[in-house]
């Protein structure tokens, strides 16, 4: 049965394979088990790093080709967004090259939009999108994952800050992946758990964040203190996020252990800091996506 297809494209040199597996990590794509062997008897030493895709298509063409420079193409879900990265990649490595190396997005003749960019001389890569996903049914509205250009504020409290350090880590780990600048970034400490949603209200109100994320720990004593204090933390973030406008992510912990937010912290479960910054930036884009389809005039 056959399991996979793999399109193996060889670089000229070292840098270029540098340069390339910089680009489609840039650009999200998941890494496969790469490999490095090394000089032998007869031969240099080789490398190679994979890139996965969820589905792989061998295509035969007969009559007009596509609108296309190269043949490998990658089918995507959210173009402008990644045209943006790939702007950004090629403006951060190559300065001013980077607009002879990338094309503009150009609707083509099969009901698709898309544009090539060239990485590194010699290898160029095609992205694209469909008009149409889902033919005959409803096209969802929604974000995606990158930050670039966008600004956000972090609320972190320092009480049980074994575990909100983690959190904080992660949530800018997951930040500055998705292109947001360190500039854009600005990280508010708060006494405990307890004082995030008076300094998130604060921060929302200023308007100049597109989405503020709330990092805190509670963990279970022998009293009913816990749940009054979550009970009010979570009431207070939620209110602050429908008066404001702003998207809130909530990122505070609620274990029964300290070794179950351990784990949350990044130990065994995830980083919930890393998935509140990654539910922050999906926000902040669908905002932005809802807003622009409102003031769009209907047809």
């Amino acid at each position: 049965m056959i399991k996979g297809m793999t399109f193996i494209r060889p670089v000229h040199s070292a840098a270029q394979f540098d340069e390339l597996v910089s680009f489609f990590s840039a650009l999200g794509f998941e890494a496969g088990r790469g490999w490095d062997q090394p000089p032998a008897r007869e031969g240099a030493a080789s490398r190679g790093r994979p890139f996965l895709a969820p589905l792989g298509n061998l295509e035969f063409v007969d009559g007009r080709l596509p609108t296309l420079t190269t043949d490998l193409l990658v089918e995507v879900t959210s173009l402008d967004a990644i045209h943006q990265v790939a702007s950004h990649w090629l403006e951060k490595n190559h300065g001013a090259e980077a607009a002879t190396r990338i094309t503009s997005i150009e609707d083509t003749h099969w009901k698709s939009r898309l544009f090539t960019v060239q990485p590194v001389p010699g290898f160029s890569v095609a992205f694209w999108e469909r008009e149409e996903p889902l033919p005959g049914k409803a096209i969802a509205l929604e974000g995606d994952l990158s930050a670039h250009e966008m600004s956000f504020a972090i609320v972190a409290a320092r009480w049980n800050s074994v575990i909100t350090e983690r959190l904080l880590q992660g949530a800018l780990d997951c930040l500055l992946r998705s292109g947001a600048r360190r500039e854009h970034i600005e990280v508010v400490r708060v006494p405990g758990s307890w004082e995030i949603p008076a300094a998130a209200r604060q921060l929302a109100e200023r308007h100049r964040f597109d989405a503020i994320i709330t990092l805190g720990c509670l963990i279970r004593g022998e009293t009913a203190h816990y749940e009054a204090i979550y009970n009010e933390v979570a009431r207070g973030i939620g209110q602050s996020q429908q008066d404001s406008g702003v998207p809130h992510a909530f990122g505070v912990l609620t274990c029964e252990t300290l070794e179950q937010a351990l784990d949350r912290a990044g130990l065994k479960s995830g980083n919930k800091g890393f998935e509140a910054a990654a539910a922050a930036i999906e926000m902040a884009s669908l905002q932005r996506r809802i807003a622009a389809a409102t003031a769009e005039p209907r047809a």
